[in-house]
């Protein structure tokens, strides 16, 4: 028998989980290898100090995550994790838009693995998860909707939380509720292209603010609302979409002040707020009854995951945001928010935040080395950079010349509001599917058709 008992780490969770996670985490440093034999439940729980109930709940839990299985007047075994690798269908690999600001994939097989675990949850509650569920989330993704947001700084209030398949579609139905055809919203000169959209279908007129290093400038922002009455004003205040501009705290509480005393509400989408470490107190938290703040999660983890945690600035708006939601989409996918919900609870979430975190922080830095001739904003943790092209070089004859290339460039034109003249400036996306060295060839490319002056092919 392995003279093995776990070590218990004080995470908050509760007792059988973190059995279930220390088992997990001794397979992970070779502590425990496939074929060992674990003590007996009833000599862990002596061990630690619990009761026999509590180590033998959190082994059936190590057992349904797949780390160890159990034999009747055998005992229990570590078992190997594999991921299930070898035979992808090759109809689910879909060519990706390298022009979309994504995350970038995670390469590490343990990691792949540990992401592959929490289908095993989803599968052990199949049944259950085809069923209609709740519009706003069930109680128990709700919870853990909370903690996570909890553990990222972020206030809360539960009656006031929703979630929604999507920052997409909490802001198609914020902006149904607050504006109707005709009327004005308000948002940065350079905006989010899925905000122009939404705006557009909806029949509602977006008009930018001026902005600085620092984000939209409250006088100019006093001076249209004066000027236009608008019914909100859209912010992306972290990581900007597509300057990478996030807000300082001062200027968050300018514009907080400025709402205020108009009573203006905010449409925060902090579509990157579990991306950065260092992400400010968002501007809804000051003004919480005006405040309509949407944390979403595709952008922490992949675009497939289509999850946005909504929080709703009054009780009484609660009823009409959540039949909108239902109108348009039925529910949030029970299957999604199951995955999610695991990959919090089993940490799978926070290693795969630490990734990207740390992957999209070297390929910064590896645009920064090749394109340190160039004139760019980035950020970090940002998964793309703001280029400005150098006097008498066009953003449309840079596009042509870097048509052949993987890289994902999309010109000023896609993000202006404005009826000034657009910047010769394009968005360089480093995240997605795109291999390291790939990406290192672009950058090279671009810094050359950037740099050089006689634009030879």
């Amino acid at each position: 028998m392995t003279p093995w008992s776990p070590v218990l780490s004080d995470t908050g969770n509760p007792r059988y989980i973190e059995i279930a996670e220390a088992i997990r985490s001794d397979i992970d440093k070779g502590t425990l290898s496939p074929g060992d034999r674990l003590p007996a439940q009833r000599a862990v729980a002596q061990v630690l100090g619990l009761d026999f109930s509590t180590v033998s709940r959190g082994y059936a839990e190590a057992v349904r995550r797949g780390y160890i299985e159990s034999f009747v007047g055998r005992g229990t075994f570590v078992r190997a994790i594999e991921a299930e690798t070898e035979h992808p269908d090759p109809r689910r690999s879909s060519e990706e838009d390298p022009m979309m600001n994504m995350p970038p994939e995670p390469d590490d097989p343990d990691l792949i693995a540990r992401m592959q675990q929490g289908l095993s949850h989803v599968s052990a509650n199949l049944v259950p998860l085809l069923r209609y569920q709740s519009v706003t989330g069930s109680p128990h993704d709700r919870d853990i909707a909370i903690d996570w947001m909890q553990q990222h700084g972020l206030a809360h209030t539960p009656d006031q939380l929703t979630i929604t398949p999507g920052a997409h579609a909490s802001l198609f139905a914020i902006l149904t509720l607050l504006s109707e055809p005709g009327m004005t919203v308000l948002c940065e000169d350079l905006t989010y292209p899925g905000i122009r959209s939404i705006a557009s279908r909806l029949g509602i007129q977006l008009e930018g603010v001026a902005s600085d290093e620092h984000g939209i400038l409250p006088d100019a922002l006093e001076e249209r609302i004066t000027t236009l009455w608008p019914s909100a004003l859209y912010l992306n205040p972290t990581l900007q979409n597509p300057t990478t501009t996030t807000i300082p705290p001062d200027r968050r509480k300018e514009i907080a002040a400025v709402l205020r005393r108009h009573d203006i509400p905010l449409i925060e989408d902090d579509a990157y707020c579990f991306v950065t470490p260092e992400a400010p107190v968002p501007i809804s938290h000051l003004i919480p009854d005006l405040g309509w703040h949407i944390a979403g999660l595709s952008k922490a983890f992949g675009a497939g995951l289509r999850l946005a945690y909504t929080t709703v600035p009054r009780q009484d708006l609660m009823g009409q945001f959540s039949q909108i939601l239902r109108s348009m989409s039925v529910m949030t996918s029970p299957l999604t928010l199951a995955l999610m919900g695991r990959w919090i609870e089993d940490g799978t979430a926070a290693k795969l935040q630490t990734f990207i975190r740390k992957a999209a922080k070297e390929r910064q830095d590896l645009a920064a080395s090749i394109l340190k001739n160039c004139s760019f904003r980035s950020d970090p943790y940002a998964f793309n950079l703001w280029l400005t092209l150098p006097p008498g070089t066009s953003r449309a004859e840079l596009m042509g010349r870097m048509a052949t290339r993987q890289i994902g460039l999309m010109p000023s034109d896609a993000f202006a509001v404005t009826s000034l003249p657009l910047p010769e400036s394009v968005r360089v996306c480093l995240g997605g599917p795109t291999p390291i060295r790939q990406l290192k060839e672009d950058l090279i490319a671009l810094n050359d058709a950037v740099v050089r002056k006689d634009w030879l092919g």
